[in-house]
């Protein structure tokens, strides 16, 4: 029908908490743009660490992106970490659909009344299983992926209790809790990383090799990057989530 919008006419914000010079930072701006189809100048850039987050924001945009966050910790939280964890718990009651990643589960998460615990035991980082929940295979958006599925992780902390009235989605057999929804809202967040394929994982693994080689040694480090698997079935849920919260 004439007059619809398409993905092409979407404007996304993507919030990030990177140092300058982080390696990461552009390679995500890039992931996400490539998992949602679009052009990367649709993607605007937002840095958490260089001010206090306000409305403005969120001028704009149809979809609220939160990435990333390189040398930051939910554990440890600066004062700026503390402004995102604020601004997100704000946003959740607004009209603009929320997708957060990784950094962004652990923030919504602590924003909504859970907690984030350092966990080096149970790091993952690499490629790992995750599995359904009942609520995940009814669900709209996450029903559509297999019970069993690959994705792409990169975490030495987790959430270890999630804030009350959250539906759970998915875990692993690592992490109880990799994903969950707020539930009458377009809010989903995923402690895996859905804008990140192999060939990405593999590259931010390698700009990171000194810190893994720290946590794991060295060669348990590359023995985890050998293993590394393809995630196809979970690198289109960022994409089916606009179609259904944005253009449906």
């Amino acid at each position: 029908m004439n007059g619809e919008r398409t993905i092409d006419d979407l404007r996304f914000t993507l919030l990030q908490a990177r140092n300058p010079g982080d390696p990461a930072r552009e390679d995500e701006w890039n992931s996400f743009s490539t998992r949602l189809g679009v052009r990367p100048q649709q993607v605007r850039q937002v840095d958490v660490l260089a001010g206090r987050l306000d409305d403005r924001v969120l001028e704009g945009a149809d979809v609220l992106l939160v990435g990333g966050a390189g040398e930051y910790s939910l554990v440890h939280p600066t004062p700026a970490i503390d402004g995102l964890v604020s601004f997100l718990t704000r946003a959740v009651d607004g009209s603009v659909p929320i997708f957060a990643s990784c950094f962004g589960f652990h923030a919504l998460a602590v924003g909504l009344g859970g907690r984030v615990i350092a966990d080096e035991e149970h790091a993952e980082v690499g490629s790992y299983d995750m599995e359904l929940t009942a609520d995940g295979q009814s669900d709209g958006l996450f029903g559509e992926l297999p019970r069993q599925f690959v994705a792409q992780l990169g975490h030495k902390d987790r959430v270890d209790r999630l804030p009350d009235g959250v539906v759970l989605l998915a875990r692993s057999g690592l992490c109880p809790y990799q994903a969950f929804r707020l539930p009458g809202r377009a809010v989903y967040a995923t402690q895996f990383h859905p804008e990140l394929d192999l060939r990405d994982n593999s590259l931010r693994f390698k700009g990171y090799l000194d810190t893994y080689g720290k946590l794991f040694g060295r060669e348990n480090a590359l023995r985890k990057l050998r293993s590394f698997r393809q995630s196809d079935e979970v690198n289109g849920l960022m994409r089916r989530f606009v179609d259904r919260f944005v253009l449906g």
